[in-house]
């Protein structure tokens, strides 16, 4: 019981639109670090009923594998995403048999192993953690939205911090006028910090950015009504990290249509990377257990001859900027 808490738990510092709301209005404190917080209060109102939960959630208990469980390369959270978002989405790739891996797991030396017949359940389910992360949680679209919002979120706080008065609830009020650096804060301390986050959800964000789309500063309406309208910026994915000319000639056109140059340029070209990575056998490794009890990892296991291709950390990068802009560019 203790370890299912810690599962459904665990990522329950996550707030409106997971990451972006993470790397953006909220800088020191992680979801994991939330996650903990929220734990700990609820332990509080169930008179400690949640600490062994909490210990195995924070791997201070201990049986170790029971944290494998929680957070690992077969923990519950990605049998569970696999399937969930390949049903969503109609992408057929992602579907796990999550119930059959879930029957074979076994545990050795204090740490989970998967039963030599379950082997090709972890194989299908590493090839699919692959193609959903390039078709899915890393496709253009989804990064394009992301970026955008995580663009709106720190112009939205960059200008409360100036005084500069946006329409919010009362919660994303809190979290734009306030910098959040570290895990001390005495608004944590007191419960203030925890109590406004649990308010907040998409409607917050969704609604500010319906209001903001009319708000005077060009930079945060121009990104709003990009995002509601859903004339998301155009985003080019490559192999190796994005051309300088281009990029100067993508800010020489913004200035000439739209004024805007120097540190605000980044709001409307931009660059980063994405990796995918399927397996990190360097991190904690998927072992198979053969009839004889002997381990080994999957990828010696596997007879799949390019499974250990999944072992390698792929990066693309990529480039960012309204469409108009790139009209005419020869590339």
């Amino acid at each position: 019981e203790a370890a299912i808490n810690a599962i459904l738990l665990h990522d329950i510092g996550h707030g409106p639109f997971s990451h972006a709301l993470e790397n953006s209005i909220i800088e020191g404190i992680t979801h994991e670090e939330l996650s903990l917080m929220f734990m700990q209060s609820i332990n509080m109102e169930f008179e400690g009923g949640l600490k062994l939960a909490m210990d195995i959630f924070a791997n201070r208990y201990p049986k170790k594998f029971l944290h494998q469980l929680v957070t690992g390369q077969l923990d519950m959270d990605r049998l569970d995403y696999l399937k969930r978002d390949s049903f969503f989405t109609g992408v057929t790739e992602g579907v796990i048999g999550s119930d059959r891996i879930i029957k074979m797991l076994n545990v050795k030396n204090d740490e989970l192993v998967v039963d030599i017949k379950g082997i090709y359940s972890i194989e299908k389910f590493l090839i699919a953690r692959r193609l959903m992360y390039w078709q899915v949680y890393l496709h253009k679209t989804v990064i394009a939205a992301e970026n955008l919002l995580i663009l709106i979120l720190k112009r939205a706080k960059e200008l409360s911090l100036q005084g500069v008065e946006l329409f919010a609830s009362p919660a994303l009020a809190y979290f734009l006028r306030n910098k959040i650096v570290s895990i001390n804060d005495s608004d944590i301390n007191s419960g203030k910090l925890l109590h406004l986050f649990s308010q907040l959800d998409d409607t917050d964000i969704i609604l500010s950015s319906k209001q903001w789309m009319h708000h005077n500063d060009k930079i945060l309406s121009f990104l709003c009504t990009a995002f509601i309208n859903r004339k998301l910026f155009r985003l080019e994915l490559k192999n190796k990290p994005c051309d300088e000319a281009l990029r100067q000639e993508l800010q020489k056109r913004l200035y000439e249509s739209y004024g805007i140059s120097g540190k605000e340029s980044a709001y409307f070209v931009f660059s980063g990377e994405i990796s995918n990575e399927a397996y990190n056998s360097m991190d904690e490794k998927i072992s198979i257990m053969k009839k004889n009890g002997e381990t080994m990892d999957i990828t010696e296991a596997s007879d799949i001859f390019d499974l250990t291709a999944l072992t390698k950390t792929v990066r693309k990068y990529y480039l960012m900027y309204p469409k108009e802009l790139g009209r005419g560019i020869m590339r």
